[in-house]
């Protein structure tokens, strides 16, 4: 999953004077700490930053979660998995798109919260009162560590998901301090709706890859929807930091989350030569891919796909890239239902130079589905790379 964990951003209107907004930001503060369930120890850091200071910020953080290598690697993936075209400048679209999202962010390397100069407004309240929450959120988890897992894409997906889903929820809160709201399923509808038809306004969102697309909205949408059945359902105001949900499917379907149904860790059992990328995908971007295989259209995240876990390799080879993806199934029927449903129509797709090889195994005893997309003269063919099960998720080390 691409999102940029260094930040957490929000868009809004821009805020005026240094000195007004630090006013309301003091003004926020109380209201922000009701709304959130949480206490300031200490008061926030505020700085004001021009479009040009903010386009420079994203640049760099950019060019450090994102160096080339990572970025080469990713594309792969996703132009193997027909989730992007080839001809995709990926490093080249996630500057415009993230210039376009963040008007206030927090950033937990320097602790501090930044607006963005420009006008004033009600807008700028909502923008200032959600990163309030993150600055209230650092002070209880290490979000620069939480955000910066390299190997697990999935798990970091899931981790910002609870901190926006945490933020909106309280930004809701302040601009509505009736709590019933919060459980009013009408309103949430109604706000899901207007969250997109605001993202689908913006110019570089909009013409962005589905992948892209619904990366940027799950944290606040789907968050907000764990957060909502959280507080229903605990006295916290968010899960403490050894209960923090591991995966996307926790985030999609709290019932798994409460019922302790953890991500199955999947490793290679080869030796990694020649290796361009290594990450997990999980629930939510398999859900995407899904979608493009049936030609577009709405995510459908509402029914549990019975995943298990996975792990995607890319390979350097002669002639161009080589895909082998391993997705762990809850079962037989979950494992058939995905080998006859997304992944027979990803078979049908001709690549020209490569071959696609799909097989129904058992790897541990798990039932499992490797794809394997990879130029036909690859030397790997006569002897895939195996994969094995390693430690669960609440083995593994924080």
């Amino acid at each position: 999953m691409i999102g940029l964990g260094a930040v957490l951003g929000c868009r809004g209107a821009a805020p005026g004077s240094h000195s007004a907004t630090r006013a309301m930001v003091d003004s926020l503060v109380p209201q922000v700490e009701k709304a959130a369930g949480l206490q300031f120890q200490k008061p926030p850091r505020f700085e004001l930053r021009s479009k040009a200071q903010v386009q420079q910020y994203l640049k760099a953080k950019l060019d450090q979660e994102f160096p080339a290598g990572k970025v080469q690697g990713i594309t792969a993936v996703y132009s193997l998995l027909d989730l992007i075209p080839d001809t995709l400048d990926l490093k080249g679209l996630l500057l415009p798109l993230y210039s376009e999202q963040v008007v206030g962010y927090y950033d937990p390397d320097s602790t501090a919260l930044y607006a963005v100069d420009g006008a004033t407004g009600e807008a700028l309240r909502l923008v200032l009162a959600h990163e309030l929450v993150h600055a209230l959120q650092h002070e209880q988890l290490p979000l620069e560590r939480m955000l910066k897992n390299q190997t697990n894409a999935d798990r970091v997906a899931a981790s910002q998901a609870v901190l926006e889903g945490h933020a909106t929820v309280a930004m809701i809160g302040v601009m509505m301090p009736d709590r019933a709201i919060l459980t009013d399923s009408s309103f949430w509808q109604q706000y899901r709706e207007t969250v997109k038809s605001s993202q689908s306004s913006m110019p570089v969102f909009n013409r962005a890859p589905l992948i892209l697309r619904e990366g940027l909205i799950f944290p606040y949408l789907g968050g907000a929807e764990f957060i909502r059945w959280w507080e229903a359902n605990n006295p916290s105001p968010f899960p403490p930091r050894d209960r923090l949900p591991q995966s996307t499917e926790q985030i999609l379907h709290p019932d798994r989350y409460r019922d302790g149904d953890r991500p199955v860790v999947v490793q290679f059992a080869d030796s990694g030569a020649d290796l361009l990328h290594d990450d997990t995908m999980g629930e939510l971007e398999l859900s995407v891919w899904a979608a493009e295989m049936r030609g577009g259209g709405e995510v459908l995240g509402d029914r549990a796909l019975g995943w298990g876990g996975d792990r995607v390799r890319a390979y350097r080879t002669p002639d161009g890239p080589a895909l082998v993806l391993y997705t762990v199934w809850d079962d037989s029927t979950a494992a058939r239902r995905f080998a006859a449903g997304p992944v027979a129509r990803f078979r049908s797709h001709r690549r020209p130079g490569y071959r696609t090889q799909v097989d129904q195994l058992l790897v541990d005893g798990r039932f499992a589905v490797r794809i394997v997309r990879a130029p036909t003269g690859w030397a790997s063919w006569p002897h895939l790379p195996a994969a094995r099960i390693g430690a669960t998720m609440a083995e593994s080390p924080r």
